[in-house]
């Protein structure tokens, strides 16, 4: 009798440890959490912070990285630099400023966000109807210019770009998202939308399968108001014909470069190991099979247009793949 109790007490014992092991508290307690900001629906930052939340999550032991929905570049900076988000995408440009306290109506500095890798490469595109009579930036005048939702990094681009040219206060901007953008325009409730994202975009490929549109030439008139010399972190770039249907001659415009980015906070350990599997062979890849504008993810171009400091795991993982680091990427 006392052999069966001891046995029914050892099994209760067995028992209730496996179910404390299996249970949900128990068994996630040993994991990382890690937040990544990424961006609006239909947006590319979300395809890219969803695809690498996801890849990440699955193949890194005790890891679980989760993607957090964004109006964009700024915001995500924020998040970063306060510790509300450990990982996030944000323009070159942004994140230069940021800096530098030199943010539109922001004089702080952030200086707790700190650069991973270059993701693509993101090229203006200032859209309008075929038939709205704009053939030029100047056209703009009085008109409705949808530039991307309040915070995001389209936003503050197309505040910069215009306010350059003289433009911000005699058009009329609409803080709204590349989808409803281009609903509105469709229905010509706005007359023109600014997308600040890598080509193809399938908000712009949405407007132009709907509609006849127009890609306007941002550089000339740049150029003109010394947009470039004033902003130099910005490059010409040509979005090739074809690339949206009816838009059969090559546009000039200009982009920043999408960055992964991450906080002062996050352990060096953690910002390698990521790099590592998103980098490798077959996490690129996948990123393809993500987002085609991810063809740009190169080990070798992976610290173009940087002009802020790396994490030192960022900086150890890169220097170890036999890059330059610059004296302006070294981790601070």
């Amino acid at each position: 009798m006392k052999h069966s109790r001891l046995f029914l007490s050892v099994f209760s014992c067995l028992a209730l440890t496996l179910a404390m092991l299996m249970s949900p508290g128990v068994s996630d307690a040993a994991k990382t959490r890690l937040a990544f900001s990424g961006g609006p629906e239909g947006g590319t930052f979300q395809y890219f912070s969803n695809g690498i939340a996801t890849r990440l999550s699955k193949n890194m032991p005790n890891v679980e990285v989760s993607n957090m929905a964004s109006a964009g570049s700024v915001e995500n900076l924020r998040r970063v630099n306060s510790g509300d988000a450990d990982f996030g995408i944000v323009y070159s440009g942004d994140l230069f400023l940021a800096r530098n306290g030199k943010l539109p109506q922001d004089e702080r500095k952030y200086e707790n966000v700190l650069a991973m890798s270059y993701l693509y490469g993101a090229p203006a595109h200032l859209v309008v109807l075929e038939d709205s009579g704009i053939t030029a930036v100047a056209g703009l005048v009085g008109k409705k210019v949808a530039v991307g939702g309040a915070g995001s990094g389209a936003a503050a681009s197309a505040e910069r770009y215009f306010k350059a040219l003289g433009l911000w206060d005699k058009m009329q901007p609409q803080f709204i998202g590349y989808s409803e953008a281009v609903s509105a325009m469709g229905d010509k409730l706005i007359d023109a939308v600014w997308v600040f994202a890598g080509f193809p975009n399938s908000s712009v490929i949405q407007a132009a399968a709907s509609n006849k549109i127009k890609i306007l030439d941002t550089v000339e008139a740049g150029k003109a108001a010394g947009f470039f010399d004033e902003y130099p972190f910005y490059a010409e770039i040509t979005i090739p014909a074809g690339t949206y249907s009816g838009i059969d001659t090559p546009v000039l415009t200009f982009q920043d470069s999408a960055l992964w980015v991450t906080g002062k906070h996050v352990e060096a350990g953690l910002i390698n190991a990521s790099l590592k599997d998103i980098y490798s062979p077959e996490g690129l890849a996948y990123m393809i099979k993500v987002k085609s504008t991810a063809k740009e993810m190169t080990v070798d171009g992976a610290l173009s247009g940087i002009v802020t400091p790396l994490h030192a795991g960022a900086e150890s993982f890169w220097t170890e793949k036999g890059l330059t680091v610059s004296e302006r990427q070294k981790a601070k």
